[in-house]
Formats: C-alpha cells, sequence, structure tokens
C-alpha cells in the first residue's frame, strides 16, 4: 500500500512522455488526453500518501522529476509548437509529420522548460509552501498553455491571428517564466479533508470552470488560470491563512 503514491507519480511520468511524443506529432488532442492523465495522477499522488499517511524522500524526489516532463517539458514543447507554425510557417514540414527539422526560433520556448525545472528545484527545499504555492504551479502553467494550443487548433475567438504572431509568444513564455519563480503567493487548491466545508473554495473554483468552459470552450482552460492568478493577487491574506 505504501508504494501506491509512487505508483501514481510514476504513472504521472508516463503520461507525460507519451503527451510529449504526440505533441511533437503535431497531435494536440491525443496530448491533450494524456497530460490530464498526468494532471489526475499528480494530484492523486498526494491524496492517497496523505489518505495512507505515507510519505519518503524519494516520493518528494520523484514527484518533482516527473513534472519536469509532464508540466515542464511538454508545455515547452506546444509552445514550440506554435513557435514553429509562427516562425516557420509550416514551410520546414507540414502539421502531422512526426519528424520535421528543426526551427531554430522556436527554440526559446523551452525557456519555459528550464524555468520550470527551476520552479520544482526551489519547491523542494522551499518549507512554506505546505498549504498554498510561492509563484504559479507548473500544473497551472501547462493547462494555461494547453488551453491556448486547443484553441488555436479550433480557431476559437480568432484567437489563431495573435497565437501566429511570434513576437506575443516570446512575450508569454517570458511571463510564464518569471510567474513560475515569483514570490506571489497562490492558492494551493489541494483536498486535505473529504468534507464540504474545507473544499468550497475548490468546487466553487470547479463550478466557474464549467461556466467558463460552456460559453469559451477550450479557451477555458486558459482563462480559468489568468482567473486564478488574480484571485492569488486579490485574495493574498486569504491564501497565506489557508
Amino acid at each position: 500500500m505504501k508504494h501506491i503514491p509512487n505508483l501514481l507519480t510514476l504513472a504521472n511520468l508516463f503520461f507525460g512522455c507519451c503527451a510529449l511524443l504526440y505533441t511533437l506529432a503535431f497531435d494536440p488532442i491525443t496530448a491533450a488526453f494524456f497530460t490530464l492523465g498526468s494532471f489526475l495522477c499528480d494530484y492523486a499522488d498526494g491524496m492517497a500518501a496523505r489518505a495512507l499517511n505515507v510519505s519518503s524522500p524519494l516520493g518528494k524526489e520523484l514527484d518533482s522529476l516527473a513534472d519536469v516532463v509532464s508540466f515542464g517539458v511538454v508545455p515547452g514543447a506546444m509552445l514550440y509548437n506554435m513557435l514553429f507554425m509562427a516562425c516557420c510557417g509550416g514551410s520546414v514540414a507540414m502539421p502531422g509529420s512526426p519528424w520535421h527539422a528543426v526551427c531554430t526560433a522556436a527554440l526559446p520556448a523551452f525557456i519555459l522548460s528550464a524555468s520550470s525545472g527551476l520552479r520544482l528545484g526551489r519547491f523542494n527545499l522551499d518549507t512554506r509552501q505546505t498549504s498554498y504555492f510561492i509563484g504559479l504551479s507548473t500544473p497551472a502553467c501547462t493547462v494555461f498553455v494547453l488551453g491556448l494550443t486547443l484553441a488555436d487548433l479550433n480557431g476559437l475567438f480568432g484567437i489563431s491571428e495573435w497565437l501566429h504572431n511570434p513576437w506575443l509568444l516570446y512575450g508569454l513564455v517570458a511571463v510564464l517564466s518569471v510567474l513560475l519563480n515569483s514570490e506571489i503567493p497562490m492558492f494551493g487548491m489541494k483536498i486535505k479533508r473529504f468534507d464540504l466545508q474545507s473544499n468550497l473554495f475548490n468546487l466553487a473554483f470547479l463550478a466557474l470552470f464549467l461556466v467558463l468552459l460552456f460559453f469559451l470552450k477550450v479557451l477555458a482552460f486558459s482563462v480559468i488560470i489568468v482567473v486564478y492568478i488574480l484571485a492569488s493577487i486579490l485574495f493574498k491574506n486569504k491564501v497565506v491563512q489557508g
């Protein structure tokens, strides 16, 4: 039983590797499902550890190593694909091909991956982040990038015109990298107890997401993260107090 949390963490890593493969193969839909698997496993391993009352230094290290791939390299690859289309215009290889020439102008997308690695390394050493996060979490960053990727694929609200501007994407990489390693306290969104009172905020946030999903479709993934960041800034005292 004590190995269940680590098995869930390894499942997170497995799904992350699969998401990376399909992202680089220009198949964002399949990549999204594998990313969802990573997200659920990342959430479940902590819940399982708390429910079983088990923890270990190995589990902590495995969690960060898995997250570097699932929520560091994968969103970097998603942004790389968007920059690839913006900078190289698809002239090097047609989307859908798993093998295409490298677009040098798109490589800065992986600055986000490096920043995610730094954020996760700092998280392991930071004793403050027990009930809340300091800086944007890597899963939240991935959800934001995934929303943009799917909205671009579906051409929602004319967003593709904006996302095909390489300077906007470079700016996005910079902003997300700064947020990941900022000192802004942000809601932890963790389920520590299975009772209504302690999970009211999480349920309200989920309800808001479902409403946004109805009106904004897949773009809701990105919008809900923006709302989350703004709420964390506006209610900083509540975040710290837990």
